[in-house]
Order: C-alpha cells, then structure tokens, then sequence
C-alpha cells in the first residue's frame, strides 16, 4: 500500500527547500518578483496605465519621466482597502477563505520647478519626488479539507526524500528528519538474507492505508517600495527621468497539515511549519517620454532588476498519535509522540527580473484620454545566491519552470467639467512555462474622481482574479509524475482605493 523507497528519489529541484521546509526557494523568487502596478486611484482606475501618461504623482515609481510635465507641485494620500477571497478545490471538495485588511498603498509629495514660457533653452525645468508605495500584498488564507480518503500519504514523501540519506545523518535533514523521529518512517535494517545493514540508508514504514487529509495556510506581510525621483522637460516635446527605490519586505507563513489515519496503527499526525522573512533590497528606474505631437505621448520605461538582501527564520514541529502501538524492532510502545527542528537563521540574495515596457496615450482634446501599456518580463531570470545553503537546484528550477511574459494594460478617462470617469483592463501572463494550467491575472477596474483648481479626489475600484495549485508535498511515480495532493486556487482580490490630493 505505500510507496516503496525503490521508486524514484524525490528531485531536489522540486523541493528545494529540502534541508528546510516543503517549499523552495524557487518560490521564494516568482512571490518576491511579481509586482502588480500601483499608484493613486486614478492609475489604478484606468488600470494601472502609466508608462506615457504624465502629470501624476504614481510617475515616481512608475515612470519617472512623467515628472517632467509638472507645473505645480504636488502632495497626496492614497488610503486601501483589500479584500481577498480563496476558494479552493481538493478531491472535488470545496472549501472558502476570505482575508481583509486596511493599508496606505501609496504616500508621494513632488517638488516642481518648472522654467518660465519666455526663458530660454530646451530646457524648461522638472520635478523632483519623493514616494512610499505598497507594491505587494501577501496577506492571503487557503488550504484544504477533505472526507475522502487521499491517494498518497506525506509518509510516502518521506520515504522517497530519505532514499540514500544514511541513519547518521537523517535525523537533521528536514521534515524528513522530523518524520523519522516521530516513527512515521524506519531504516530497512535487513538485508534480503536477513544480515544486519550497518548505518542503513532506505527506509519503509509500518502504517497501512490512506489518511484523512487537511491543511490550512495562513500568510502575511506586504514588499513596499521608498522612490527618489526626478523628471526634466525639454522643449514640452521630450521628458526624461530616473529614480532609485529602495525596498523593504515582510513575509511570514504559517502551515498546519494534518493526517488522520481510520486503521491504525497512527491514529494521526500533525506538521506545524512557521516561516519569517524580511529584507531590504534596491533598484533603478528609467523612462522617457515623447510627444510628436500635441495629442499623443509615446512612452517608455527601464526598470532594473531589484537586488534583495533578504533574512528567514524557519521551525517546524511535528506530532504523532499511535494507539499503543508495540514497535518491535526498538522494543517500545508508541503513544504520542513529538519532534521539533532546530530553529534555523539563514541568509539569502535574490535579483528579481528587469522590466522593459512602453506605452500610448491618446487626448481626445479636453474631453480625456485613452491609454495603453506593454511590458515585458522574464521571471526565468532571477536569480538566488547564499552561503548558507546550495542554490544550484533552486536557480535551475528558476530556469526550468518559469519563463517570460507579455503583461498589457489598457484605459480611458473621460472628463466632464470637474467630474472623471474612469475605467481600465490589464492582463498579467503566466510566469510558467510549458504548463496546461493557465495562471495568467485578469483585472477589471472602474474609478471616478473630482477635480478643483488646488485640491482632487479620486476612488478607484480593482478587481483581480487569477488561478493556481497548491502541493502539499511531492511523490512521484515510476514516470517522474506527481501524484500528491495539488489543491486549486480560485483568487479574487477586490481593492478599493481613496486618493486625495493637493496642489501648491
């Protein structure tokens, strides 16, 4: 009934976390370099397009060209909302989360100190500005709860992850580790012959059957970004901008997968995995704006790659409930018995992707606009480096498992007297590649806002939705296949954004 250690060793590619946690790195590198635009509620209202469109404050940390076209200067706050439901499907069982929390995504002030219309030069002065802005939001909920039997058990995954680790050493080497000490797994101490095997390196296990099955996933924290910008103007035809962002990141997650066996002899088992990481990280931003001629903006925008000096903290525990059940070989009854790792420190960089993107934007006069964003990114890019563990299999699975995506954004304002209409349509690209599962982010967006001569008010409504899998663990079958357990995850994210903004 379970899966022999003869089966294929479990590839550390795929767990690359395997001295730490189920969970590589890897994983690490696709959430830390995802970043959906942000900004004021009026980019957000046309949906996140800003690479050709000046003259609002998101153009610190967007693109800082757009500085350029400031005559005033400027001070905002934009206050959030986010809600995010999960639902999930495991066995064909559904299951609900919904996680909310309030946040300031976006706080800018810009400086401008425009020349005068009879000065001479190309030079007609810029702006400089200054932003706090949430780029990430990693407060979610998901996992799974079923009332069928599974068709694997983790047992079977720490079989397969323990194949040629011997006894010596098995013990340190993860949740793997955690399973042997917990006699959820044992060393074949035979041979076929019946000789004793000195320090043994296979290993099998006394339960039977299949378990019961859940787990719940709880995550938090958010990555936002502080922007230095500047933008100049040139002849009111050319704008061209940089700025520097530095970075900071909070991230925790905190597991709990239980196994609930109807026959015995385990009664039931239980991992808790808690995981914190934080850190710093900077970037360069480039951008240019043109205006061949008074209708049209043509934009484009360079940002770097972000390099990240990044801290984890990691702990698991893990307990298991016989029922009295004698174990022969080391001549003791089993009840409940418990382990816990060590409490690992480590230390890691990460370099996300660079970004190139380009942009339209068309003014229907003073009746408003429509806008339309490109960009491109190649997740296969990023990059992981720490002398506290091998990166090798982590930058290989980078490279096997993500590729580059097209994202393309579009929106319009329409303005009547004071009053703005909004709305707005991206499309994010899935960052996996050759994968039948589409994981691409849709995201609708509506906004309307009030414009005065020193004071503006804008709110802005997004919705995203994007598909994804989650895997408990790993096992793989005699083709390289995993048939563990993978739960799909329906996400819809609602925010909604209050900007208010002064002019002085």
């Amino acid at each position: 009934m379970k899966i022999k250690a003869s089966i294929l060793l479990l590839s550390s590619i795929i767990c690359g976390h395997v001295a730490y946690s189920q969970s590589g790195y890897y994983e690490d590198a696709l959430r830390f370099s995802q970043n959906m635009p942000a900004g004021t509620a009026r980019i957000m209202g046309i949906g996140g397009t800003q690479w050709s469109l000046g003259g609002d404050v998101s153009n610190i940390a967007g693109n800082p060209a757009g500085l350029g076209f400031f005559r005033n200067s400027e001070a905002s706050i934009t206050l959030g909302y986010s809600d995010w439901g999960v639902d999930t499907y495991y066995l064909g069982q559904p299951k609900s989360y919904n996680t909310s929390n309030f946040n300031i995504p976006n706080l800018s002030v810009v400086f401008a100190n425009p020349k005068g219309d009879y000065e001479r030069g190309a030079f007609k002065g810029g702006s400089f500005g200054i932003s706090i802005q949430r780029i990430a939001n990693f407060n979610t909920e998901y996992g799974f709860y079923s009332d069928q039997l599974g068709e694997t058990s983790i047992i079977d995954f720490y079989i397969q992850d323990a194949y040629g680790i011997p006894e010596s050493q098995i013990e340190s080497f993860g949740l793997t580790g955690l399973g042997y000490l917990t006699y959820q797994i044992n060393p074949i101490a035979f041979d076929d012959d019946g000789n004793p095997i000195s320090n043994p390196d296979t290993y099998d296990s006394f339960v039977t059957g299949y378990p019961f099955q859940d787990e719940n996933v709880t995550q938090e924290g958010s990555a936002s970004q502080m922007t230095f910008s500047y933008g100049a103007n040139f002849n009111h035809k050319l704008f061209v901008g940089g700025s520097i962002g530095i970075r900071s990141l909070s991230f925790s997650s905190l597991k709990e997968y239980n196994e609930e066996f109807p026959d015995g002899p385990l009664i039931n088992s239980t991992i808790r995995e808690s995981l914190y990481i934080n850190g710093t990280g900077f970037n360069v931003n480039m951008g240019l704006i043109y205006k061949p001629i008074d209708y049209v903006n043509l934009g484009f925008n360079f940002q770097s790659p972000t390099w990240y000096m990044l801290n984890e903290e990691y702990e698991a525990s893990m307990f298991a409930n016989y029922d009295n059940y004698y174990f022969e070989e080391e001549d003791i009854t089993l009840g409940n018995v418990s382990a816990t790792s060590d409490y690992i420190l480590g230390r890691y960089n990460l370099n996300t992707p660079l970004k190139i993107g380009g942009g339209a934007t068309f003014f229907l006069g003073k009746n408003g606009f429509i806008s339309a964003d490109v960009d491109w990114v190649d997740y296969s890019a990023a990059r992981l480096s720490s002398r506290d563990f091998d990166e090798g299999p982590d930058n290989q699975a980078i490279s096997s498992y993500y590729g580059s995506t097209v994202n393309f954004r579009f929106g319009a304002e329409a303005r009547l007297n004071i009053l703005r209409l909004r709305a707005g349509y991206a499309h994010f690209g899935d960052p996996y590649t050759n994968s039948d599962f589409d994981r691409s982010t849709q995201q609708i967006s509506g906004g309307i806002g009030v414009k005065l001569n020193n004071f503006s008010m804008d709110f802005a409504l997004v919705n995203q939705k994007y598909n994804g899998l989650y895997s408990s663990y790993q096992v793989l079958d005699s083709q390289n296949n995993n048939i563990g357990p993978v739960t799909e995850l329906d996400n819809s994210i609602i925010n909604g954004v209050l900007t208010l903004g002064l002019s002085f």
